[in-house]
């Protein structure tokens, strides 16, 4: 690693690029569009996001987020090492600070030019494999490298459902010799038994981290978040309903907007306001369209059946916005709450979580069944066409949204997936779907350039005549 990238802690630094970008929009027009000039490499991704309405809102809870762990310490907090698979709501009710990997590399990715490909190959040079996933890498050498806040524990909650992304958080603690703490998700989702084992693995996992921070549980605070958490489902329910509407009544980046702000804070307040300005949008949008004012064109729609491509200035969603391509979301986006509309459509209550706050045991339950219904804990934990699982999860929600093509996109190091993806296509095709496998690393453009990617994904588009 080039020692200029040691100079500034990397947390630090994106706290410092988010912050600022989040201020551009306090002064006029003109002096926005002045700043714009000296912000060459981040223009693209600065624009992008403030074409929505929440999107300052957006730049400022990740620059909140990123402050939090840079002063975390200051502040007499501890911080834990996790994956965007686990939710951060249990270690807001600890008041510990969740430092994900996967949010902090896209962080990066989405902003420098560079990427991240410099941290990734410190991985390498301490030992990790480099077929590993990169978007744990992207931001763990940083960490490696010692060029960020110090980590106190790592949680980790994704063995069996990726093994990559489970060994990257164990490699971590073993080279730090920090506290590691590791859930266990069997194979099968709706099952008496698996609901009581993954209760006592949750109930373990808490007096983990009561013991490595020093503070008891508050239920109080607890049952808190749990009420903020049912509020924002609600919000969440009611963007999916305008997510089925043709034209897309929201921004593009909507869907982003939603995951993003859901893993790092799910159950805070912040998160909540963030949820309501997307809804407000939403809800005057559809008021504009159905005056006749408001004239989205769409020629046709996508449902991307796994993750996003974050390279440099977001520009997946620049993409689909030139070529006029719908976007209803991705596996990220989707959360499983019980009153979520593609349970509620395909009667499948038995496979989503339930809130209830009456007692500690009724918190500690729901808690651990919103953490084993999180993005890819719940669809890639098993066979990918058993009932509950991601073929099925797939086809629910493409043909909810009214999607006329289904995306797969990923990184080389997703083993799981990749193991299965051909299946899954040839089943999404039956079904209707045309399918599209991008060969691309979501998170490092060195695998296939964005060019390259690009080319695929309109060739496909134009050979099945969708554009």
């Amino acid at each position: 690693m080039r020692n200029a990238l040691k100079q500034y802690n990397f947390d630090w630094m994106l706290w410092r690029t988010y912050e600022a970008g989040s201020r551009l929009l306090a002064g006029t027009k003109q002096e926005y569009d002045i700043a714009l000039r000296y912000i060459p490499y981040f223009r693209d991704p600065v624009k992008e996001v403030f074409k929505a309405k929440a999107g300052q809102l957006f730049l400022q809870m990740t620059a909140t987020y990123l402050d939090n762990i840079v002063h975390a310490h200051q502040r007499g907090k501890k911080t834990c090492m996790t994956t965007f698979c686990f939710s951060p709501a249990i270690l807001y009710a600890l008041d510990i600070v969740p430092v994900t990997l996967e949010l902090l590399t896209v962080m990066m990715t989405f902003l420098y030019k560079r990427g991240t490909g410099e941290f990734l190959d410190y991985c390498n040079e301490a030992g990790f494999t480099e077929t590993s996933c990169s978007s744990q890498r992207g931001s763990m050498g940083a960490l490696l490298a010692d060029i960020g806040t110090p980590i106190d524990m790592v949680v980790t909650d994704s063995p069996g459902v990726c093994d990559t992304n489970a060994n990257a958080f164990s490699f971590f603690a073993a080279y730090k010799d920090l506290p590691f703490f590791q859930l266990n998700m069997p194979p099968w989702l709706v099952e008496e038994r698996v609901t009581e084992y993954q209760v006592q693995d949750y109930k373990a996992l808490v007096a983990f981290l009561e013991e490595q921070s020093g503070k008891k549980l508050d239920i109080d605070r607890l049952r808190q978040i749990l009420t903020e958490l049912q509020k924002q489902d609600e919000l969440i329910n009611e963007l999916e309903q305008f997510l089925c509407y043709r034209p897309l009544p929201l921004p593009v980046t909507t869907c982003l907007f939603i995951y993003a702000g859901r893993f790092m804070f799910a159950g805070m307040p912040i998160y909540t306001r963030l949820l309501e300005l997307l809804v407000n949008e939403g809800r005057e949008n559809v008021r504009l369209h159905q005056q006749g004012i408001y004239t989205s064109h769409e020629k046709s729609r996508g449902f991307f059946c796994y993750i996003d491509h974050y390279t440099h200035s977001l520009r997946l969603w620049q993409m689909l916005q030139e070529l006029n391509i719908g976007y209803s979301g991705n596996i990220l986006s989707h959360f499983w709450a019980d009153s979520n509309p593609p349970v509620i459509q395909n009667n499948w209550k038995e496979a989503a979580y339930s809130i209830k706050t009456n007692t500690l045991e009724d918190m500690l339950t729901s808690i651990a069944q919103i953490n084993s219904r999180m993005p890819m804990i719940k669809s890639i934990r098993g066979p990918y066409d058993s009932p509950y699982m991601w073929l099925q999860d797939t086809l629910a929600l493409a043909s909810m949204y009214k999607a006329d093509f289904i995306v797969y996109n990923g990184t080389p190091g997703c083993r799981n997936t990749w193991g299965m993806v051909k299946l899954l296509a040839q089943d999404t095709e039956k079904a209707g779907f045309p399918t599209h496998i991008m060969y691309a690393d979501a998170f490092d453009d060195r695998v296939q350039s964005w060019d390259a990617t690009r080319d695929r994904f309109e060739e496909f588009l134009r050979v099945r005549r969708l554009i």
